[in-house]
């Protein structure tokens, strides 16, 4: 009889064992009594990702929430039957202070975010995006925490942060409405003043993690001016005592094109309570701390999605025969994965650079310069991110062939859940527009341009000259365009300097990791290659605009 032929599929061992970029970064970052002491947790939460809950992720692949309006007696329930899965990261989450870690300050100290996302890096890509709500809790709690509103913080914050699955809350951010997206100035929801409190009136057309506990919610109270300067921050617990939703009707869940785990849904407000955090105004500049960390948690999505797609095309590069060789060793194929590892390295270390900057501001031991390029960064970080993790999770897909074009592998997912990620927290455009108005404060891009010109320096070395050479020439070309007169190239131009800004500061911490990783004793080659191959294929994305042809060619 003839044997046949059947491709084994990629497999996913120890994610910690397996990351070495990780522990690279995490030597030289963390104390080494605080390593130590966490490193049999972040094994075992390696083994988790790269095994349980993987097998568990990929046997559940075609469960999704469910959502049941009504009993069988008329009876309105609106119940949200969440994933086996999501079920199980709850526990996770609380046992393993996946959020809690971020405010255990009296352990960790300025570097509390790191251990956080340390933790998170290793999990979340097995667990379907269950980072969603987490990011909207941990940006919840810190949004409390710096309002001063002590009843909020004393009812909310110890559960958002509790390590206690019993009592743990999770949060959503209820900003999308009909009217738009990033546009939240056209807000239609109202908030009316009741012998009670406050109650809501409105829709909101697009809310993740609806099963959460609690949400932070934009609303206009009556009488107060349009625009977003009239809108009000309000916080919501979705619940009564009983269990009941509190004036909100679930009208459905969401048909997405990825992230079909998280119960996205689109709500009807009618007398919904709910409890100003701030004042009755100014709402938009007060959900800024919310900004920041989900976009930051977006910014590590995009570390593990990518870290996830090369682990599985790796493994499969080690199965795969093709023209009676492995893929591992063919030239072509080599230099394909390089690519990737490189764009992968370059999302970690800007996100995890980002999370220590947090992490200092939470502290309160960040300099003011620290806070500065912290602003300026933040957008640039989720924008470049952001459109690597697509990158890299298509060329994942081409890696497999027909099989990364077949459902029931897993991988598509990979590419549609990564698509999320330049919408998420502000597009593209949307953030490269945020990214101008930062830098026209002159010390925040002095303190961005100082930043990246100190990290550049800090993985100078012969073999890493070429890389020191392209950021030079990238920064030079960034801040002629930044000084350049006319508002509407200015604009049009926004995305290329905002791209090359991120791109550019990913070289220059790719070579401060290299030397790093050298000065620490340990085998640099990978490093020194990953820098060298990332800045050759190409950080500056400017070109010299002329917005006249750009409105010609675009229409």
């Amino acid at each position: 009889m003839v044997a046949r032929f059947f491709q084994e599929p990629p497999e996913l061992g120890n994610q910690w064992d397996d990351d070495a970029l990780l522990r690279e970064y995490l030597g030289y970052t963390l104390p080494q009594h605080v390593l130590g002491a966490l490193t049999p947790e972040l094994s075992h939460l390696g083994d988790l990702g790269g095994r349980e809950l993987y097998r568990a992720q990929i046997a559940d692949r075609l469960n999704e929430p469910k959502l049941t309006q009504w009993d069988a007696w008329g009876h309105r329930l609106d119940h949200i039957e969440l994933t086996p899965l999501w079920k199980h990261a709850k526990g996770l989450t609380a046992e393993h202070g996946l959020v809690a870690t971020a405010y255990a300050t009296d352990v960790f100290g300025p570097l509390a975010r790191v251990v956080q996302f340390a933790k998170n890096h290793l999990v979340q890509a097995s667990l379907d995006v269950w980072s969603c709500p987490l990011a909207m809790t941990d940006g919840a709690a810190r949004t409390l925490l710096d309002s001063g509103n002590t009843a909020l913080i004393d009812r909310a914050v110890p559960r958002l942060t509790s390590r206690d699955p019993s009592t743990m809350w999770t949060s959503g951010q209820w900003m999308t409405e009909r009217t738009g997206g990033s546009d939240v100035s056209r807000t239609e929801t109202i908030a009316k003043k009741t012998d009670d409190g406050w109650a809501l009136e409105g829709t909101k057309w697009f809310t993740s993690a609806t099963t959460s506990e609690m949400a932070l919610t934009l609303a206009r109270p009556e009488g107060n001016a349009e625009g977003s300067r009239g809108l009000a921050l309000f916080f919501v617990e979705l619940r009564d005592a009983q269990g009941r939703l509190q004036g909100i009707e679930i009208n459905r869940l969401k048909d997405k094109l990825g992230t079909k785990k998280v119960p996205t849904a689109e709500l009807t407000l009618h007398n919904a309570p709910a409890i100003p955090v701030a004042g009755l105004d100014d709402g938009v500049r007060k959900i800024a701390s919310m900004l920041n960390v989900t976009r930051l948690w977006n910014a590590m999505g995009a570390t593990w999605g990518t870290r996830r797609a090369v682990a599985l095309a790796q493994s499969y590069a080690r199965k795969r025969v093709v023209s009676g060789a492995l893929l591992a060793e063919k030239p072509l194929h080599l230099d394909t994965l390089a690519e990737m590892a490189s764009e992968t390295s370059g999302v970690f270390l800007f996100a995890f650079r980002i999370a220590e900057l947090t992490g200092r501001i939470d502290a309160r031991v960040a300099t003011d310069q620290e806070i500065e390029a912290h602003r300026a960064l933040t957008p640039i970080m989720k924008l470049t991110t952001g459109k690597q993790a697509v990158a890299v999770a298509s060329e994942t897909l081409e890696c497999f062939g027909g099989a990364g074009y077949v459902e029931d592998t897993g991988l598509p997912r990979i590419l549609a859940d990564a698509q999320v990620l330049p919408i998420w927290e502000g597009t593209t455009n949307v953030l490269s527009l945020d990214t101008l108005r930062a830098l026209a404060k002159p010390s925040a891009a002095a303190a961005m341009f100082e930043e990246i010109g100190r990290t550049a320096a800090a993985g100078s070395g012969p073999a890493l000259q070429p890389v020191t050479d392209a950021i030079d020439r990238a920064l030079a070309h960034a801040q002629a365009f930044l000084g350049r007169g006319d508002r509407l190239g200015y604009e049009a131009g926004a995305r290329q300097v905002a791209m090359t800004l991120g791109r550019t500061y990913e070289a220059a911490l790719l070579a401060r990791h290299a030397a790093r990783v050298e000065a620490s004793g340990g085998d640099a080659r990978r490093a020194i290659a990953q820098a060298r191959r990332f800045a050759r294929g190409g950080i500056d994305r400017l070109l010299d605009l002329d917005p006249s042809e750009a409105a010609a060619a675009a229409l």
